[in-house]
């Protein structure tokens, strides 16, 4: 699927799942919708390349085959410049809306003040998006019809399959720029964000770790990107319930400047599904033991 405008995005985002799931492994690609509202478009005051920029382009294909090997994966079909999941439901920027923002709105995050809420205020090198301010009408309904309906079903998958298999391992596919993102950090190809160990039990991280090295991949831990909003609210291994982020090197994959994939597409599209399928490995030991007894 190509970039493209629209006037309506409906559904707003798919999940493709397999024949019979065949293990408690979830995967998640928030970022690689691209598919423009074509109001939203006329809104801004960026050319459509640049208004890409904070595209996961491609992403959802590169972990496409997971569901042949029996995981499903939800994909939104909206770009992230519109509206970002990997936020909380209302991060909103005050000087962004014409109106006064919701008592409850956290108007004053870290992600907030950067131009990166949850209706995102700048893309690529803080390039401002918009025209003029938006009303506070059009985001809340944007958060009703994409954000909120998009959580409800990614929750109901996890609880599925947390049902299922008496755990349940969420995988975020996330991209990054190729360019260095810090100076003192060294070159990445992938960035696995577990929060620091909190969100997801140790073994995850390990083996994706392990098994991209193995790969010839550079691989480093939570450094820049520890994981968002969706790593933090879904993880919670004491329950069985893990949530991973993982960042890919858009530079492994694709032309950055003309968004078209390259040459070495197909490659990591094809270590991407060896390595998620030796997570299979990882099931049994994945289940809290009060679950795996009530089960026997």
């Amino acid at each position: 699927m190509t970039a493209c405008l629209a006037d309506t995005i409906d559904p707003p985002f798919e999940i493709l799942t397999p024949e019979e799931p065949a293990g408690p492994f979830v995967f998640n690609s928030p970022h690689s919708g691209r598919i423009y509202p074509r109001a939203f478009v006329e809104q801004t005051r960026l050319d459509f390349e640049t208004l890409r920029r904070s595209e996961d382009s491609f992403v959802d294909e590169l972990f496409a085959d997971v569901v042949d090997a029996g995981m499903p994966l939800m994909r939104a079909l909206f770009p992230r410049a519109f509206l970002d999941l990997n936020r909380e439901p209302y991060e909103l920027d005050p000087r962004m809306f014409d109106g006064r923002l919701p008592a409850f709105a956290n108007t004053r995050s870290i992600r907030v003040s950067g131009g990166l809420g949850t209706i995102a205020r700048v893309v690529g090198d803080a390039q401002e998006i918009y025209q003029k301010r938006l009303s506070v009408a059009e985001a809340m309904e944007r958060i009703e019809t994409y954000y909120k309906p998009y959580h409800q079903a990614l929750r109901r998958l996890i609880s599925r399959t947390h049902r299922a298999f008496g755990a349940a391992v969420l995988v975020d596919c996330h991209s990054m720029p190729s360019g260095p993102v810090r100076e003192d950090l060294p070159r990445a190809d992938f960035v696995l964000g577990d929060r620091y160990g909190t969100s997801c039990a140790g073994m995850v991280a390990d083996l994706l770790e392990q098994e991209l090295g193995a790969r010839g991949y550079a691989v480093v831990r939570n450094k820049p990107y520890a994981g968002g909003y969706i790593t933090e609210h879904y993880g919670n291994p004491a329950a069985g319930l893990h949530a991973v982020q993982v960042e890919i090197n858009r530079g492994l994959y694709m032309d950055e400047a003309s968004y078209a994939r390259g040459p070495d597409f197909q490659r990591v599209r094809a270590d991407l599904a060896a390595v998620a399928a030796r997570l299979f490995e990882l099931a049994d030991e994945l289940v809290p033991p009060r679950a795996a007894a009530a089960a026997e």
